[in-house]
């Protein structure tokens, strides 16, 4: 298992050079191909006793033109001549954006895509929710921060649940275990349920050492809030990506986008790579 072909989704109106140095450095250690994608949505109008006028429709057509060739500009750009091929995918839909994303999934391996945007609760015509991304992709979705500057393999965070997402998510993560120089598997549970958490890793470890990854088992008693520990552990590893599972689309909210979790895994300085 390997990524063959990266989708790297660009906002519009931003910069996206986080994300495709990221890109770009996944490329070239998986020589893959890589695929850019951008969408957004027309000007929303609402029909009443007045009318819009035609120049103000023309006027919006065109600035989200020049944002979608501003985006590819940015994307070829920022990729080497020696990734192995490009392919540029865009639109002006009026369908969700995540459904198109999803869609264009189809041709992809893995889909790279940045942080959400406290502008995405505003303007949902132009950004995407990560939430019903991962939910509607069928493929595992990398979430880099605007800051990244690389991806950093030397070390890997996996926050184990004994779920079917988590199963799916480290299944996912195999090529990215595989190039990392650690690997950690880690549960955070009641003291009550240490001996049975560290059998359910040690099933983990020889999955993953049968795969080509050697990894160590990590079993912490619950101190507080989850991601708190888990933010704690991966500065503790100096993990360049956390993998972890999306639960359902309340629970994808919350593990992907929403309050601690989004503040402590998505803003920090790891990216995180998500399966549902």
């Amino acid at each position: 298992m390997t990524y063959s072909i990266l989708m790297a989704h660009l906002e519009l109106g931003r910069s996206n050079a986080g994300l495709l140095r990221v890109t770009a450095d996944l490329a070239q250690r998986f020589n893959a191909g890589v695929i850019g994608i951008a969408m957004c949505q027309p000007m929303q109008i609402i029909y009443s006793e007045g009318y819009v006028p035609g120049d103000l429709i023309a006027q919006d057509r065109e600035q989200r033109a020049n944002e979608l060739a501003a985006a590819e500009a940015e994307f070829r750009d920022a990729l080497p001549a020696g990734v192995r091929s490009l392919e540029w995918r865009s639109t002006v839909t009026s369908d969700p954006l995540a459904d198109y994303l999803a869609r264009q999934a189809r041709a992809a391996d893995l889909v790279i895509t940045g942080v959400e945007h406290n502008a995405s609760l505003f303007d949902h015509s132009r950004h995407v929710n990560i939430g019903d991304v991962v939910m509607h992709t069928g493929r595992p979705v990398l979430v880099v921060p605007t800051t990244a500057s690389g991806l950093n393999f030397d070390s890997v965070l996996v926050g184990w649940k004994d779920t079917r997402e988590t199963r799916r998510a480290i299944t996912d993560a195999l090529p990215f275990l595989r190039k990392a120089a650690r690997v950690a598997v880690v549960e955070i549970v009641e003291d009550t349920d240490l001996a049975a958490a560290r059998a359910r890793l040690g099933d983990i470890i020889v999955w993953l050492s049968r795969h080509g990854v050697a990894a160590e088992p990590v079993a912490r008693p619950a101190t507080g809030a989850d991601a708190h520990q888990l933010h704690a552990l991966a500065v503790e590893y100096r993990a360049g990506v956390i993998v972890a599972g999306a639960y359902g689309h309340s629970r994808v909210r919350e593990w992907v986008l929403g309050g601690v979790t989004r503040d402590l895994l998505l803003r920090a300085g790891q990216c995180a790579l998500v399966s549902h």
